[in-house]
């Protein structure tokens, strides 16, 4: 087909110009009129932006090479062996949300860390034991602004000395008072937890006893309810670990049980504790 008023060149260039066309764009070698060739041109009609490459201009408002948006949300704050007024305050609100007994110390410490990774687990964060930012802005908004009181002058004691019963042997100490659990080895305090206990139709007995068994995967015949974990002290009385009580915590109550709520806690007291070591409970 002869096209008018097109010379060789013109020709050329219009044969090129439809190849790009049909190819949806690339890269035509052209020559100019003097003869002379023109530099490599990009003709995209597919209307696409341009692509980059990936890393070569970073994102908004963050200099290259900065953390991600994810990576500092979750950049740690605290962990353990770190010690100051900042890790007082992350304690006396993990106490104001009743997952420390104990403190505040100002030093990071085992309880801490297992308080926090409690914390984390309860809210389906990931239960490292460290505080992170997600983990502070979390609790941040369960809790208030601690007092000095709160602070300092407990002087890093436990908010009530255990039982005297509980300073010789191995003893679970349970407190109906503050509602607390301590494990302890000859007057040493090795951990502590939340519990609840049974309601006022089924309370739970008070006095000394020994674990006389223990029920790793444990099913109540009486109620057809759960009980993990579960050491007896008292009849058909046990310590065990409540799905309910961590999903509800203190609105519901045991058939006289001591239910504990933290599962990695009671997990780690069930391997600790034997058949024969002591339980008080009292008020």
């Amino acid at each position: 087909m002869r096209m008018a008023g097109m010379g060789n060149t013109g020709r050329a260039v219009a044969v090129a110009l439809g190849a790009v066309l049909a190819a949806g764009g690339c890269t035509v070698q052209g020559t100019g009129p003097d003869g002379r060739g023109h530099a490599p041109v990009r003709i995209d009609v597919t209307g696409a932006p341009p692509k980059k490459t990936p890393g070569s201009t970073p994102s908004p408002g963050r200099p290259p090479g900065a953390p991600s948006a994810r990576a500092e949300a979750a950049r740690v704050l605290w962990k353990p062996g770190d010690s100051g007024r900042d890790v007082r305050e992350l304690q006396a609100r993990l106490r104001q949300v009743e997952w420390l007994v104990d403190g505040p110390t100002g030093t990071y410490d085992d309880p801490t860390e297992r308080a926090v990774s409690g914390f984390q687990g309860k809210r389906g964060l990931p239960r490292t034991g460290r505080t992170d930012t997600v983990t502070w802005q979390r609790l941040l908004g369960m809790s208030h602004e601690p007092g000095k009181w709160d602070l300092y002058l407990m002087g890093g004691q436990p908010a009530a000395a255990p039982d005297p019963r509980c300073l010789t042997g191995r003893v679970l100490c349970v407190s109906k008072s503050s509602r607390t659990l301590r494990w302890m080895v000859d007057g040493r305090t090795v951990s502590t937890m939340s519990v609840r206990f049974g309601s006022q139709y089924t309370p739970t007995r008070e006095g000394v006893f020994q674990v006389y068994w223990k029920s790793r995967h444990h099913v109540s015949t009486l109620y057809d309810s759960a009980m993990p974990y579960a050491m007896f002290f008292s009849g058909g009385q046990a310590v065990h670990y409540s799905y309910d009580f961590a999903a509800h915590g203190y609105a519901g109550a045991s058939h006289g049980c001591v239910n504990v709520r933290d599962e990695g806690a009671i997990a780690d007291l069930y391997a600790r504790v034997r058949n024969g070591d002591k339980v008080v409970v009292y008020r």
